[in-house]
């Protein structure tokens, strides 16, 4: 008899190759440390004029804890790369399910391909500096799409080893920074100013806490790894909690430790007039020209670093809406030899590549209408897909306790809820300051309907699935037992 040939095609992602510090690194490195504390903070300042963002790190970490206990509970009755996804069909019933894969692919690939253009403005200086030679930015954008494009497709724990050597540099260098910044504070001394509540409650405060939000962009992600992380029920909790903490507090940290070094009176008009150059500019001024060098080369490889963690986060969401045929079936196939979502990640390659060649093209400014644009535009659709899967933690729990306590089920997902649509209203309704256009511009209110209309025809997508092709969409929110399914009911 001859023996079994093995499938050329596999539809499940490796299994068991992440522990809890692998799925750390791949969330901590979404959320792309030195390139808040040296874009996101600064541009925080300098666009809303409002100097309480330590304060609304904290208070965004706070209400993301309170979220993470009923998230990380439904994540030990389920495992799915499709997290926001698969809670949100599982919890509100498939179409708001679908609708909201439709949110997190917008999002998703916003935030990725948006990387594509603050890594081509920081490298230009580099090369510079380096050769005598300034490159148009797209050209240094296509080399680190290439680079990305081939991990994409490689073992995710080979992804997870250079992630973690990647940020813990740029960690250590922030932390120095902001040792630096208190070590030599402004002319006024040491000043507590910007960690009081005051300096956050003030006109414009949505905005600010949408940017704060922005920095925590990833910390879901430690469930998309879900299936491929040994022992899930103890990795996701564990990676979960701890990035938000370390995150609230790194941000924190270095946003009061600008304001220490430029006084809080000053830390909005040198944001004003430095952009992302303040933070190397104060640490010029403390450490020498030598370690702001290291730096400027360590803020790019955090944008790579995010590059890559946010590509294999879309090309995740990719498969596991294929694998359950809500996209096309090829989607929810695997490269055998590495277990890595190879449609997804080639899908989202080929985006990236689009947008960089159009941006080119049409001679767009890739720091301003890319990386920033699409920064704050897909940290927003993050937002309303946290606040639309908290909703679906208590439906779910309300329906089906699962055992699990009402701490976990209630009394941490209802305040949870109720907070994030507070930040939801604040940021949809202070959008034009949140891009830092004036009032009525077009683009404020433009870009948040992108994601009405995307939910709406995910919505249309999952009707017309039921109608049509209900063992199709009966498989949603199935996640690894979607295969399995679907060909038990043909």
């Amino acid at each position: 008899m001859d023996s079994p040939q093995p499938d050329p095609i596999s539809r499940a992602l490796a299994a068991d190759r992440l522990g809890a510090p692998s799925v750390v690194y791949f969330v901590l490195s979404a959320a792309a440390p030195l390139t808040v504390v040296a874009g996101v903070i600064t541009t925080g300042y300098s666009v809303t004029q409002i100097t309480g963002l330590p304060v609304a790190f904290l208070i965004v970490g706070l209400v993301l804890m309170l979220f993470a206990v009923g998230y990380v509970a439904m994540a030990r009755h389920m495992a799915n790369a499709g997290a926001f996804y698969t809670y949100v069909s599982r919890g509100l019933g498939r179409p708001a399910g679908i609708a909201s894969a439709w949110v997190a692919l917008i999002a998703y690939n916003a935030l990725q391909v948006g990387l594509y253009g603050a890594f081509g403005a920081a490298s230009v200086p580099i090369v510079e500096r380096w050769f005598g030679v300034a490159p148009p930015w797209w050209t240094l954008s296509l080399i680190t799409w290439a680079l990305v494009a081939i991990l994409g497709v490689m073992r995710v724990d080979v992804n997870s080893r250079l992630l973690a050597v990647l940020l813990t540099l740029e960690v250590a260098v922030i932390l120095l920074f902001d040792v630096a910044n208190v070590a030599g504070p402004a002319p006024g001394g040491l000043s507590a100013e910007t960690l009081s509540p005051a300096a956050l409650f003030v006109p414009g405060i949505g905005a600010l806490l949408v940017i704060g939000t922005l920095g925590f962009v990833g910390f879901e992600s430690s469930v998309v790894f879900s299936e491929e992380s040994r022992d899930p029920r103890r990795t996701v909790p564990l990676a979960t909690y701890s990035s938000i903490a370390i995150i609230a507090v790194l941000y924190a940290l270095s946003a009061w430790a600008m304001t220490v070094a430029t006084g809080p009176a000053g830390i909005v008009a040198a944001s004003q007039q430095n952009g992302a150059e303040t933070i190397f500019i104060l640490a010029g001024e403390r450490l020498g020209s030598v370690v702001v060098d290291i730096a400027r080369v360590l803020f790019a490889t955090s944008v790579f670093a995010a590059m890559l963690s946010f590509h294999n986060t879309t090309a995740r969401y990719f498969f596991a809406l294929g694998r359950e045929r809500v996209l096309p079936a090829f989607f929810g196939r695997t490269r055998p030899s590495s277990g890595a979502p190879q449609a997804g990640s080639i899908a989202q390659s080929v985006l990236g590549l689009i947008v960089i060649l159009l941006y080119a093209v049409l001679g767009l400014d890739p720091l301003v209408q890319l990386f920033f644009y699409g920064g704050a535009f897909g940290g927003f659709g993050i937002l309303l897909l946290i606040f639309t899967t908290s909703i679906a933690i208590i439906v779910f729990f309300a329906r089906d306790p699962s055992g699990e306590s009402a701490l976990r089920r209630l009394v941490a997902p209802v305040p949870a809820a109720i907070l994030l649509a507070v930040m939801v209203w604040l940021g949809w309704t202070n959008f034009d300051i949140l891009l830092g256009v004036p009032p009525g511009t077009a683009l404020a209110w433009i870009l948040p309907l992108v994601y009405v209309a995307g939910a709406a025809l995910g919505i249309v997508w999952a009707l017309i699935l039921r109608a049509g092709q209900p063992a199709v969409y009966s498989l949603v929110g199935m996640g690894a037992k979607a295969p399995t399914a679907f060909k038990a009911a043909q």
